[in-house]
């Protein structure tokens, strides 16, 4: 529901509550309900209405975990790229708050379930790949990188420091690098995992050819 995330952050910082928010989600459905992609989806009702319903749930824990009027939210959607040595970086930012010190916040919104303590600092690799854009695109870092996940609800918070930014920035470039030597081989070796059982490619993955 991206549009009604950015029409509620139109509204004044006195004026963000719930009531409204939930007005821009009915906005959002009923657009949603003319986009060529969710009609092409023909719902049946019952799944339809509790797709909506979910939405719901998922705005509501919004407001558990902050107040919005204390938020000086300076972009939302934000669309960054930045290119480097062959390496190309693009995403969305949710949302990029300024603070009363003049500091920046890099906040992303999740639906589903937060991790566990012990797989907390890998799920912040997408927020912290978004603090290096912040870094290299406005030259200046955000101090804190927030995942949002509204099931819970709960936040997971991080500091992005320049040595926070220097290590992302080397593991996505050797990301990158073992990326273009596998295209340059054509070595694509699959790793097995719990999630195989969920995807949809399974019957055509050589890991599981002679299964």
């Amino acid at each position: 529901m991206c549009s009604s995330d950015l029409l509620f952050w139109n509204h004044p910082q006195g004026k963000r509550s719930e009531r409204a928010a939930s007005r821009e989600l009915d906005r959002a459905w009923t657009t949603l309900q003319r986009d060529p992609e969710f009609v092409e989806l023909a719902l049946p009702a019952d799944e339809a209405d509790a797709f909506l319903a979910d939405a719901r749930v998922l705005l509501a824990n919004y407001f558990v975990l902050e107040d919005p009027a204390a938020v000086h939210a300076i972009g939302v959607e934000l669309g960054v790229e930045f290119g480097h040595d062959g390496m190309r970086l693009r995403g969305i930012i949710d949302r990029l708050d300024l603070t009363p010190e003049g500091e920046l916040i890099v906040v992303d919104y999740k639906t589903g379930r937060a991790p566990s303590e012990r797989f907390e600092q890998g799920s912040l690799i997408g927020v912290q790949t978004y603090a290096l854009l912040c870094e290299r695109l406005l030259g200046r870092a955000p101090v804190q990188v927030r995942l949002f996940h509204l099931r819970e609800p709960v936040v997971i918070t991080a500091e992005a420091t320049m040595q926070t930014i220097r290590g992302q920035d080397k593991r996505t470039t050797a990301v990158w690098q073992a990326i273009s030597r596998a295209c340059d081989k054509e070595d694509f070796r699959p790793r097995v995992g719990p999630l195989c059982n969920y995807c949809h490619f399974k019957p055509n993955c050589p890991a599981f050819a002679a299964a």
